[in-house]
Protein backbone atom coordinates (compact mmCIF):
# COMPACT_ATOMS: atom_id res chain seq x y z
CA UNK A 1 0.00 0.00 0.00
CA UNK A 2 2.70 2.74 0.93
CA UNK A 3 4.36 1.86 -2.17
CA UNK A 4 1.37 2.44 -4.32
CA UNK A 5 1.01 5.96 -2.45
CA UNK A 6 4.46 6.61 -3.01
CA UNK A 7 3.56 5.94 -6.92
CA UNK A 8 0.28 8.15 -6.88
CA UNK A 9 2.46 11.16 -5.05
CA UNK A 10 4.94 11.15 -7.70
CA UNK A 11 2.83 10.78 -10.55
CA UNK A 12 0.84 13.87 -8.79
CA UNK A 13 4.25 15.69 -8.76
CA UNK A 14 5.09 14.73 -11.98
CA UNK A 15 1.52 16.61 -13.12
CA UNK A 16 1.90 19.72 -11.42
CA UNK A 17 5.57 20.44 -12.47
CA UNK A 18 5.30 19.78 -16.15
CA UNK A 19 2.92 22.27 -16.60
CA UNK A 20 5.08 25.18 -14.40
CA UNK A 21 8.43 24.17 -16.42
CA UNK A 22 6.38 24.49 -20.04
CA UNK A 23 5.97 28.17 -18.07
CA UNK A 24 8.77 28.71 -17.15
CA UNK A 25 10.87 27.56 -20.40
CA UNK A 26 8.12 29.48 -22.58
CA UNK A 27 8.52 32.91 -20.41
CA UNK A 28 12.50 32.60 -20.83
CA UNK A 29 12.52 31.52 -24.49
CA UNK A 30 9.86 34.84 -24.68
CA UNK A 31 12.30 37.23 -23.67
CA UNK A 32 14.81 36.26 -25.52
CA UNK A 33 15.25 37.96 -28.79
CA UNK A 34 16.00 37.12 -32.47
CA UNK A 35 17.09 40.76 -34.16
CA UNK A 36 15.67 41.99 -37.17
CA UNK A 37 18.03 41.24 -40.08
CA UNK A 38 19.69 44.03 -42.61
CA UNK A 39 17.21 44.03 -45.17
CA UNK A 40 17.80 45.74 -48.73
CA UNK A 41 15.87 48.53 -49.38
CA UNK A 42 13.17 51.12 -46.99
CA UNK A 43 10.46 49.76 -45.14
CA UNK A 44 7.67 51.67 -47.21
CA UNK A 45 4.98 48.82 -46.68
CA UNK A 46 2.05 48.87 -43.39
CA UNK A 47 1.16 45.98 -41.81
CA UNK A 48 -0.34 45.44 -38.92
CA UNK A 49 -0.27 42.71 -35.25
CA UNK A 50 -3.11 41.83 -33.48
CA UNK A 51 -4.83 39.95 -30.94
CA UNK A 52 -8.07 38.66 -29.59
CA UNK A 53 -6.69 37.39 -26.01
CA UNK A 54 -5.58 34.26 -27.03
CA UNK A 55 -4.65 34.21 -30.92
CA UNK A 56 -1.96 37.10 -32.28
CA UNK A 57 -2.91 37.90 -35.88
CA UNK A 58 -1.11 39.01 -38.99
CA UNK A 59 -3.04 41.85 -40.51
CA UNK A 60 -1.85 42.87 -44.35
CA UNK A 61 -4.03 45.20 -46.71
CA UNK A 62 -5.35 43.54 -49.06
CA UNK A 63 -3.34 45.63 -51.98
CA UNK A 64 -0.09 44.01 -50.01
CA UNK A 65 -1.12 40.04 -50.25
CA UNK A 66 0.10 37.60 -53.52
CA UNK A 67 -2.67 36.47 -55.54
CA UNK A 68 -2.60 33.26 -54.99
CA UNK A 69 -3.25 33.50 -51.47
CA UNK A 70 -6.53 35.94 -52.41
CA UNK A 71 -7.38 33.05 -55.00
CA UNK A 72 -10.26 30.86 -53.36
CA UNK A 73 -11.14 33.22 -50.54
CA UNK A 74 -14.18 34.61 -49.58
CA UNK A 75 -14.63 37.96 -49.77
CA UNK A 76 -16.29 40.90 -50.41
CA UNK A 77 -14.65 44.19 -52.65
CA UNK A 78 -14.73 46.41 -49.61
CA UNK A 79 -12.71 43.97 -47.73
CA UNK A 80 -9.21 45.81 -47.31
CA UNK A 81 -7.26 44.36 -44.92
CA UNK A 82 -6.90 40.23 -44.35
CA UNK A 83 -6.13 38.88 -40.87
CA UNK A 84 -4.32 35.65 -41.12
CA UNK A 85 -3.90 32.87 -38.21
CA UNK A 86 -3.10 29.30 -37.67
CA UNK A 87 -4.16 26.31 -35.17
CA UNK A 88 -5.26 23.43 -34.43
CA UNK A 89 -9.18 23.16 -36.35
CA UNK A 90 -10.76 21.99 -32.70
CA UNK A 91 -8.95 24.39 -30.83
CA UNK A 92 -9.47 27.19 -32.87
CA UNK A 93 -13.14 26.60 -34.07
CA UNK A 94 -14.11 26.28 -30.39
CA UNK A 95 -11.96 28.81 -28.49
CA UNK A 96 -12.48 32.17 -29.60
CA UNK A 97 -11.44 33.73 -26.24
CA UNK A 98 -10.17 32.56 -23.33
CA UNK A 99 -13.48 31.88 -21.79
CA UNK A 100 -14.50 29.56 -24.20
CA UNK A 101 -11.29 27.67 -23.26
CA UNK A 102 -12.28 23.93 -22.12
CA UNK A 103 -9.86 21.34 -20.70
CA UNK A 104 -10.43 18.47 -23.10
CA UNK A 105 -10.10 21.20 -25.83
CA UNK A 106 -6.67 22.38 -24.75
CA UNK A 107 -5.40 18.42 -24.08
CA UNK A 108 -5.85 17.39 -26.82
CA UNK A 109 -4.62 20.51 -29.28
CA UNK A 110 -1.53 20.10 -26.68
CA UNK A 111 -0.79 16.46 -26.78
CA UNK A 112 -2.39 15.09 -29.63
CA UNK A 113 -1.16 15.62 -33.13
CA UNK A 114 -4.14 17.02 -35.26
CA UNK A 115 -5.19 18.89 -38.53
CA UNK A 116 -4.59 22.72 -38.38
CA UNK A 117 -6.35 25.60 -40.18
CA UNK A 118 -5.78 28.91 -41.34
CA UNK A 119 -7.80 31.60 -39.63
CA UNK A 120 -8.71 34.26 -42.33
CA UNK A 121 -10.60 37.76 -41.02
CA UNK A 122 -11.68 40.44 -43.06
CA UNK A 123 -11.77 43.72 -42.12
CA UNK A 124 -13.16 47.05 -44.44
CA UNK A 125 -11.24 49.66 -42.49
CA UNK A 126 -8.31 49.34 -40.11
CA UNK A 127 -8.68 49.20 -36.38
CA UNK A 128 -6.90 52.15 -33.66
CA UNK A 129 -5.85 49.27 -31.41
CA UNK A 130 -3.91 47.06 -34.24
CA UNK A 131 0.07 47.63 -33.93
CA UNK A 132 1.31 48.87 -36.97
CA UNK A 133 5.21 47.69 -38.41
CA UNK A 134 6.84 48.88 -41.33
CA UNK A 135 8.46 46.29 -43.30
CA UNK A 136 11.00 46.06 -46.46
CA UNK A 137 9.80 44.52 -50.02
CA UNK A 138 11.99 41.65 -49.41
CA UNK A 139 10.50 41.19 -46.00
CA UNK A 140 6.58 41.35 -47.54
CA UNK A 141 7.45 39.02 -49.91
CA UNK A 142 8.83 36.30 -47.34
CA UNK A 143 5.72 37.04 -45.35
CA UNK A 144 3.73 36.57 -48.50
CA UNK A 145 5.25 33.34 -49.06
CA UNK A 146 5.05 31.55 -45.56
CA UNK A 147 1.39 32.62 -45.84
CA UNK A 148 0.76 30.59 -49.05
CA UNK A 149 2.84 27.68 -47.77
CA UNK A 150 0.96 27.33 -44.72
CA UNK A 151 -2.59 26.94 -47.17
CA UNK A 152 -3.59 23.61 -48.06
CA UNK A 153 -3.67 24.15 -51.74
CA UNK A 154 -3.48 20.76 -53.31
CA UNK A 155 -6.33 21.34 -54.89
CA UNK A 156 -5.08 24.25 -56.42
CA UNK A 157 -6.42 26.79 -54.44
CA UNK A 158 -7.46 27.46 -50.73
CA UNK A 159 -9.96 25.31 -49.03
CA UNK A 160 -12.85 26.30 -47.28
CA UNK A 161 -14.05 24.57 -44.48
CA UNK A 162 -18.13 25.12 -44.89
CA UNK A 163 -20.07 26.36 -42.34
CA UNK A 164 -16.65 27.30 -39.75
CA UNK A 165 -17.10 30.87 -39.01
CA UNK A 166 -16.82 33.45 -35.99
CA UNK A 167 -19.03 35.72 -37.50
CA UNK A 168 -20.44 34.68 -40.78
CA UNK A 169 -19.72 37.95 -42.49
CA UNK A 170 -16.36 38.52 -41.81
CA UNK A 171 -14.37 35.37 -41.19
CA UNK A 172 -13.89 32.17 -42.69
CA UNK A 173 -11.44 29.15 -41.64
CA UNK A 174 -9.43 27.40 -44.95
CA UNK A 175 -7.20 23.60 -44.31
CA UNK A 176 -3.84 24.20 -43.38
CA UNK A 177 -0.40 22.23 -43.58
CA UNK A 178 1.27 21.62 -40.34
CA UNK A 179 0.22 19.79 -36.66
CA UNK A 180 -0.36 21.38 -33.95
CA UNK A 181 1.32 20.89 -30.31
CA UNK A 182 2.51 22.08 -26.94
CA UNK A 183 5.62 23.43 -28.94
CA UNK A 184 3.85 24.91 -32.12
CA UNK A 185 0.41 27.02 -31.11
CA UNK A 186 -0.89 29.89 -33.12
CA UNK A 187 1.69 32.44 -31.94
CA UNK A 188 4.62 30.26 -32.34
CA UNK A 189 3.74 29.77 -36.06
CA UNK A 190 3.25 34.06 -36.56
CA UNK A 191 6.30 34.13 -34.56
CA UNK A 192 8.04 31.60 -36.48
CA UNK A 193 7.13 33.64 -39.90
CA UNK A 194 8.13 36.93 -38.34
CA UNK A 195 11.51 35.60 -37.85
CA UNK A 196 11.61 34.15 -41.32
CA UNK A 197 10.85 37.15 -43.13
CA UNK A 198 14.18 38.68 -41.49
CA UNK A 199 11.96 40.40 -38.95
CA UNK A 200 12.11 40.61 -34.83
CA UNK A 201 10.70 37.76 -32.30
CA UNK A 202 11.27 35.61 -30.03
CA UNK A 203 13.60 32.67 -29.77
CA UNK A 204 10.42 31.12 -29.18
CA UNK A 205 6.64 31.62 -27.99
CA UNK A 206 3.33 30.29 -26.85
CA UNK A 207 1.85 33.23 -26.17
CA UNK A 208 0.51 36.60 -27.76
CA UNK A 209 2.32 38.51 -26.31
CA UNK A 210 5.84 36.87 -27.28
CA UNK A 211 4.68 38.14 -30.52
CA UNK A 212 3.68 41.61 -29.85
CA UNK A 213 6.14 43.00 -27.27
CA UNK A 214 8.97 43.37 -29.87
CA UNK A 215 6.63 45.98 -31.76
CA UNK A 216 4.02 47.49 -28.85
Amino acid sequence: MRKLLKVIIKVIAILIALPLVYILISLIFTVIPISEKESIGPKTHTIYLTTNGVHADLVLPKKLIAPEILNGQVMHPADAYFAFGWGEENFYINTPTWADLKFSVAFRAAFLESKTLMHVTRYRTARSNWISVKITDDQLKKLNAYILNTFDRSTGTTQLVQGATYTADRDNFYRAHGNYMFYRTCNSWLNAGLKKSGMKGSLWTPFDFGVLRWYE
